[in-house]
């Protein structure tokens, strides 16, 4: 039992020296987060338009159309969309949407042939053949139901295919955001629309053509002044039309 004590004694102070002498354990590394799904990199192309680079030399002049662009949104234009959608019921509303499109198509047929656009010219060619005799006249997007694809082309994108530049941004007066080039190209657009619905429409229908198609346009945009929650509004509607536009040319 004497000879047991000592060698118990020396195996725990052994034990209790390894002990001691062990390294401390190792910290538990940070964890690394993947980069975020909508980081700016990955959203905005690489060649795409900085939002700082936007020619805008009017810009004093052009926030002040803007402002006065947000009053006449908030004090006439949005009141007449309200009364205009509590009035008339949504079938008559799509009924009326769909007969501007028609002569909007009609503007993509006479720019694709400007741009020499043949795929262009035979899918609005036929969305208006189509919707204007079983479409009763456009009121009926029958050319949709069949799955025509439908194009969009105007006089400023025209210019842009043959290599005009877009020139400063303009803030236009109710229309919105703009350029120079869009802007000039509004004159033949609204002309060839105008000669259309005038050869067309009995005068006292023409008369009130204006008005309805200003404000079933206003109906289908859902933007509004001061709602995108950026304090930069300005800025951002500026850098997201040009973005637009650019794309618009290069389709």
């Amino acid at each position: 039992m004497k000879s047991i004590m000592p060698r118990a004694c020396a195996l725990l102070a052994v034990a209790l020296l390894a002990a001691c002498s062990s390294a401390p354990p190792k910290p538990t590394p940070e964890p690394v987060y993947p980069e975020p799904v909508f980081s700016a990199e990955r959203i905005v192309p690489e060649d795409s338009i900085a939002i700082t680079t936007v020619y805008d030399p009017w810009e004093p002049m052009n926030m002040r159309i803007y402002n006065f662009n947000y009053h006449f949104d908030q004090w006439v234009f949005l009141p007449v969309v309200r009364g205009w959608q509590a009035v008339v019921p949504k079938p008559a509303r799509t009924g009326v949407h769909n007969f501007f499109e028609n002569f909007r198509d009609v503007r993509t047929m006479a720019n694709s042939i400007l741009q020499a656009s043949p795929t262009k010219l035979m899918q609005s060619t036929g969305r208006v053949l189509v919707n204007s005799t079983i479409g009763l006249f456009g009121l009926i997007d029958v050319a949709t139901s069949m799955g025509m694809a439908k194009p969009d082309e105007d006089f400023g994108q025209t210019l842009g295919r043959w290599g005009v530049p877009t020139g400063p941004y303009l803030v236009l007066p109710l229309l919105g955001p703009s350029n120079l080039r869009d802007g000039a190209a509004e004159l033949p657009d609204f002309a060839l629309q105008n000669y259309m619905q005038g050869n067309l429409l009995a005068k006292p229908v023409r008369a009130t053509t204006f008005l309805f198609d200003s404000v079933d346009t206003r109906t289908n945009t859902s933007f509004r002044y001061y709602e995108t929650g950026s304090a930069f509004e300005y800025q951002t509607v500026r850098w997201l039309y040009s973005t637009k536009r650019e794309l618009d040319v290069e389709k």
